[in-house]
């Protein structure tokens, strides 16, 4: 198999979470975290099919955080995953489609609250591995930055 040319990205990129209807995500690049997560709030479990489901509210347009939608995504695990407060939490982990700059490929995403943070969303190791370089003294080097609104 041959290795794909590795892009570089930097501290800051855009994303589009399509499964999900989030677009032009502003996302933190973390090459210290293995999993990325994203900020949901009110997570409700239930079974479908004999499967564990979770539904949860996300706010798609970051611009307006009075904009609330409710979505489901079959749970893939669970984690334990060490906080930046250093604090152990058991966190869904789903599988979902990333687009980056035109190109598509599958993540998986830890929900967590993430309110206290200033992304909604960190994009960690494992999303990253074999397609990008990290550049973290720049931004928006794989999409170029928006203008707000």
């Amino acid at each position: 198999m041959q290795e794909q040319q590795k892009r570089l990205i930097g501290a800051l990129e855009y994303c589009d979470l399509p499964e999900l209807t989030i677009n032009d995500l502003t996302i933190r690049v973390d090459t210290g975290a293995a999993t990325s997560s994203l900020h949901v709030d009110n997570i409700d479990e239930f079974d479908r099919d004999g499967e564990l489901w979770v539904s949860f509210d996300i706010h798609p347009d970051i611009h307006n955080v009075d904009s609330i939608v409710r979505r489901e995504a079959k749970v893939v695990a669970r984690k334990k995953v060490k906080s930046s407060t250093a604090t152990l939490e058991r966190r869904y982990v789903i599988d979902t489609e990333v687009v980056m700059s035109g190109e598509a490929w599958r993540i998986q995403l830890t929900l967590t609250d993430r309110r206290e943070m200033t992304y909604l969303m960190l994009f960690g190791r494992e999303a990253m591995n074999g397609r990008f370089i990290v550049d973290p003294e720049h931004e928006f080097i794989l999409t170029e930055k928006r203008p707000a609104g």
